[in-house]
């Protein structure tokens, strides 16, 4: 297969369209478990912490994993990637249902995400182009390094393809901030202690997630910031997608004592319309 590795922006944009599409397809099927609900399984994990686990995720990864195969050269897939990775490699990062909570109570709050890694000349991994669908809003957000992020809104009456941009919120003082937070206790507190201290100020505070779509928020001024004091490693092919969103809409991101992100480790996030970050970052410390 031919190596694409010079491609321009305009072929990664292409290389995210289609990305899209496959998120589509694997996505009605996903909605239609949604609706019709079956084969869920809670299992114990770690320190008595209870997970849900859907048959569906197994199903997206196998179909995505075969059809991603199928239309561009890379090297592999995140999770299967070798101990060392050398400088131009790429590996497509297929995310499990983000928002499994809110798709269990049938909300339409969840998405579906891919992200493909490039690891540089120091041998880390950057996400260089992200999808984020969200079937059951007849939402897709796309980017690609050097391209844009770009939102597609499919209705009854046709498709709305827009320029994604941040808002121009310049303070606190009459934002609005999203904020996520673990389903496990021992982890929730940091969020709910940054919220309480943000809720004397003229802002509106917002709870929904998941995670992915709110990064995706941030980008397109639904939202000024967004914050979440712990996503796991797990939680990653959706945080990456979700990041090239907000860095090709030029938006910022980052952890809350202000370094990057962490590709391989858990992280706290924090991502703004890159006019409130430094108010907001005196929360978070």
């Amino acid at each position: 297969m031919e190596d694409t590795r010079e491609e321009t922006p305009q072929y990664l944009r292409s290389l995210a369209l289609k990305v899209a599409g496959l998120l589509e397809e694997a996505g009605q099927h996903a909605l239609q478990d949604q609706l019709n609900p079956k084969n869920l399984v809670s299992t114990m994990e770690a320190e008595g912490n209870s997970y849900l686990k859907l048959e569906v995720d197994g199903k997206i990864l196998r179909f995505m994993s075969t059809r991603l195969a199928d239309i561009a050269h890379f090297d592999g897939f995140w999770t299967t990637r070798p101990a060392e990775s050398r400088p131009g490699q790429r590996y497509w990062y297929i995310g499990k249902i983000d928002g499994v909570i809110n798709y269990t109570r049938r909300m339409s709050e969840w998405t579906l995400t891919v992200a493909l890694f490039e690891f540089d000349e120091n041998r880390e991994p950057k996400p260089i182009l992200g999808v984020v669908h969200a079937p059951a809003l007849g939402l897709t957000y796309l980017a690609a390094r050097g391209a844009g992020a770009v939102r597609i809104h499919k209705t009854s009456v046709g498709e709305k393809r827009d320029k994604v941009v941040p808002s121009m919120t310049a303070s606190l003082d009459g934002s609005v901030l999203s904020y996520g937070m673990s389903f496990i206790p021992g982890e929730s507190q940091r969020a709910l202690d940054v919220a309480s201290a943000l809720a004397g100020r003229p802002a509106d505070i917002k709870r929904v997630g998941p995670a992915s779509l709110d990064l995706c928020k941030v980008a397109d001024g639904t939202y000024d910031a967004y914050f979440e004091p712990m996503l796991h490693v797990w939680d990653i092919p959706a945080i990456a997608a979700g990041t090239v969103v907000v860095w090709e809409a030029q938006g910022t991101l980052g952890r809350w004592n202000g370094d990057r992100i962490h590709w391989r480790h858990d992280n706290d996030v924090v991502a703004t319309n890159g006019l409130i970050v430094r108010e907001l970052m005196q929360y978070l410390k």
